[in-house]
């Protein structure tokens, strides 16, 4: 017997429980069964939502920027799948800042390590130096609660620059009450209050909604787009 999801039709009964699954169901199964330990880039783990790291890879060739800086490295998957695409491109480095670089396993020449808090003043200075003159395109994936994610905004905004991004992840823990799994990732508030107070204090970002036309974000209201 056949069943309609939103006017359309499902007939195939293997997989029409698949397909009646909600898009808050699909994060909650890809946080519980997928994403710590079935998600990699070349053999290294990679902690995202893999339709995330497509649309940073329309965002990185349309833009082509300078300089890419990730903030949080883990093992490096991301900041090899980032560095592997600037390769394509033939333009482009990236430095990925972290506390820890001891599990860090990604080896490329346009990559590089800071060592460090995105907030420990060195770490702000170095960045700056490294980043005068260039494009710059900014990730974070650091500290992601909503005291240091709105300092980290505010901190590295002139950096970016103007029809650039400052992505910000993981705000979908954000949606999620604490007793669901995404939801008690989180202490406290997380990045998404910290995005919508950054917004209200600095006009020069809005947010990119077409970057979340695929619907299955980490990232809502996270693709903040600098217009001036």
């Amino acid at each position: 017997m056949s069943e309609k999801l939103h006017g359309v039709e499902t007939i195939d009964p293997e997989y029409q429980k698949l397909n009646q699954m909600t898009l808050a169901g699909w994060l909650d199964y890809h946080q519980r069964e997928v994403v710590f330990d079935k998600v990699s880039w070349m053999g290294i783990p990679t902690l995202k939502n893999v339709m995330d790291l497509w649309v940073y890879q329309e965002i990185l060739f349309t833009l082509q920027p300078d300089l890419v800086i990730e903030m949080g490295s883990f093992k490096g998957g991301s900041a090899l799948y980032l560095a592997q695409l600037l390769d394509q491109f033939g333009h482009g480095e990236l430095i990925s800042v972290d506390l820890d670089h001891s599990q860090f396993m990604a080896k490329h020449a346009r990559i590089t390590t800071l060592t460090g808090s995105t907030q420990d003043r060195a770490v702000i200075s170095q960045l700056k130096e490294l980043a005068a003159g260039k494009s710059v395109m900014i990730i974070h994936d650091a500290d992601h609660s909503q005291k240091m994610v709105l300092a980290d905004l505010i901190t590295y905004a002139d950096l970016v620059t103007k029809d650039s991004y400052f992505i910000v992840e993981d705000g979908v823990v954000d949606l999620f009450a604490k007793d669901t799994l995404l939801g008690a990732t989180m202490n406290g508030p997380g990045p998404l209050p910290a995005i919508r107070e950054f917004l209200t204090k600095d006009k020069r970002f809005v947010i990119d909604r077409s970057c979340e036309r695929y619907l299955l974000t980490y990232n809502p209201c996270g693709y903040l787009k600098k217009i001036a």
